[in-house]
């Protein structure tokens, strides 16, 4: 016989009852955890632990579960279980709403305490000066390609890169009322501007487009004026009581944002090699004829594959650039280390930005592969 709905509501809260017991069970081994990692001095957060656990519990998985809500059940159990252990700091580009608030999110979950900082400058800056652990930066967008400021900050800076994270951006046009009628303003970041250059020309030729510090400052500032409009996302307009006039205006459907992860080294070195690594890394050559073939070189003689290589003006006034480039595997490996001691001699710039696990990536196009 077919239990009825008040039975199986019975049986679904005596399960939750079971579920809350063994969740504050592993809770309790977790803050033990916490206790032996302060007495070895060793890091709380391990994005490689969480990986390998997340896709543990995927590969256990029989029931009618799908893997990705797994892996989001699990990333939040195991971020509640290590704010027991320590608080996680993670600086972003603020206010609350926008996508860099929400790549970090989803990266280390819901019980994370908020850094929202007013420009990427000062995210590095934040993480840098040890005011958060962690700070996640905007790096490349699909439509638009890198973003430069996250890309020159990284030349002075002390940080590398321990993790990435991809989202699918969905920009939507938010103001006071749900009507395109009247707005004489619209205002975002300047990438989120440019993926929706074509939205805008063909609904709002007369609006005038106005750069914000992030896509949920537009948002604030469409609070501030009716005939005003933001681009940024849902999580925005809710926070900002906004309404969305306009769903889904970026001009490329799949529209993606690719963030990385920072800290400094002492805060969590680089991770061990995996298997299935990518390494970043940012150099110059001097200028001179064949400079550039030349860096080629050793990773052809020693078989390393480049997936990336990016060129960005170094300001100096005299037509030099660093080049920003991807290599599959990891610096402890025979090859892969004698490539990069060789690069490394003929470089007059030569600095690794990160080396980590390309399971990580995986959501995102290249060897890895943004919004604010």
């Amino acid at each position: 016989m077919t239990p009825t709905l008040p039975e199986l509501r019975i049986q679904i809260d005596k399960l939750d009852r079971e579920l809350l017991a063994l969740l504050n069970q592993r809770a309790h081994v977790a803050e033990q955890v916490g206790e032996v990692k302060r007495r070895e001095g060793s890091p709380f957060f391990r994005p490689d632990r969480v990986a390998a656990v997340i896709e543990k519990i995927q590969q256990a998985n029989t029931g009618p579960l799908k893997g990705e809500h797994v892996a989001s059940i699990w990333r939040e159990i195991m971020s509640a279980c290590l704010a027991l252990e320590t608080p996680v700091r993670v600086a972003y580009l603020g206010p609350a709403g926008t996508f860099s608030e929400q790549a970090a999110l989803q990266f280390f979950g819901a019980s994370i305490e908020h850094v929202a900082c007013s420009s990427i400058d000062e995210v590095f800056r934040a993480t840098a000066g040890g005011s958060a652990g962690y700070g996640v930066v905007p790096v490349e967008n699909s439509t638009e390609g890198v973003v430069s400021r996250s890309l020159d900050l990284f030349l002075n800076s002390p940080l590398h890169i321990v993790g990435e994270t991809s989202l699918m951006v969905r920009h939507n046009l938010l103001r006071l009322s749900d009507s395109l009628e009247g707005i004489e303003a619209v205002y975002a970041h300047p990438q989120a501007l440019a993926q929706c250059q074509g939205w805008l020309t063909a609904h709002l030729p007369n609006a005038e487009r106005r750069t914000a510090s992030s896509n949920a400052e537009g948002a604030r500032l469409a609070t501030t004026n009716p005939a005003w409009a933001g681009i940024a996302s849902e999580r925005a307009g809710v926070q900002f009581g906004l309404h969305t006039a306009a769903h889904a205006i970026q001009d490329d459907a799949f529209n993606r944002t690719r963030f990385a992860v920072v800290c400094l080294p002492q805060t969590l070195p680089a991770p061990a090699a995996s298997g299935k690594d990518c390494i970043s890394l940012i150099v110059s050559v001097p200028n001179r004829p064949g400079a550039v073939h030349d860096i080629l070189g050793p990773l052809k003689t020693h078989g390393v594959s480049m997936t990336r290589f990016e060129s960005r003006p170094a300001r100096s006034g005299q037509w030099e650039y660093y080049f920003y480039i991807d290599l599959q595997g990891h610096p402890s490996q025979p090859h892969v280390g004698a490539a990069l001691k060789e690069l490394q001699q003929m470089c007059a710039f030569f600095k690794v930005l990160g080396d980590l696990p390309r399971r990580r990536l995986r959501r995102a196009p290249r060897c890895s592969n943004n919004s604010a």
